[in-house]
């Protein structure tokens, strides 16, 4: 059995746009991700750890343990032995509350690579291959959210690039999630039902040479 870890936040969680209502397990992309990798004669298991509003590095004011390097290294510690671990993060980043842009998510999704390779797993267990998937592009926020992003389409742009870039001098892996879906046109954020079966089928396709 394959164990592979998803890190992530509501996109991945697959909180429905608009709502306050989460997808199935076979409707999220990572559960989309598994049913792919099994069907495919793979036996892979899929971890989730997945928190709203979960940010790269940084605290959220206004709710505790947003912050993707707090507890980082446990959750590793904990779900090991990991045949591989994937981060989608960085929407968060660009919350109206934060001045961020892409080469800031970039260097956090660097200290979290780094601190998942340094993690104080037992001796004998591996350290994991690492999949960064850079989120789609945030569109215009809409709805009740759009306060909390307002700004972020802006803040966003080069996102990709510059995950890519940190991928290549860090030796780990990268897909663009932007490169077969968009975000949700309902809030312009999160991933609508159809997305995530798009998503959770790409990665699983990705995913397929990573654990061989």
């Amino acid at each position: 059995m394959k164990h592979v870890l998803v890190y992530s936040d509501s996109l991945s969680w697959g909180i429905i746009p608009s709502t306050r209502k989460r997808l199935h397990f076979e409707q999220r992309w990572p559960g989309v991700m598994e049913i792919s990798l099994c069907a495919a004669g793979l036996k892979v298991r899929v971890v989730e750890d997945c928190l709203n509003g979960r940010r790269t590095v940084w605290d959220d004011p206004f709710k505790p343990g947003r912050n993707g390097l707090a507890g980082l290294a446990q959750r590793i510690e904990i779900h090991s032995p990991l045949d591989l671990v994937i981060l989608m993060l960085g929407t968060n980043d660009f919350q109206s509350m934060h001045e961020h842009n892409a080469w800031l998510s970039s260097q956090g999704i660097l200290a979290l690579v780094s601190t998942i390779r340094s993690a104080p797993i037992e001796p004998d267990m591996p350290v994991p291959p690492i999949l960064v998937v850079a989120p789609p592009a945030i569109q215009t926020p809409k709805g009740p959210i759009a306060p909390k992003f307002q700004g972020g389409e802006h803040k966003c742009v080069g996102l990709a690039d510059a995950y890519r870039r940190v991928c290549e001098e860090a030796n780990c892996h990268f897909f663009d999630a932007g490169s077969v879906t968009t975000s949700s046109e309902v809030d312009g954020v999160h991933l609508d039902l159809e997305q995530h079966f798009i998503l959770g089928k790409a990665v699983a396709e990705i995913s397929k040479s990573l654990l061989a």
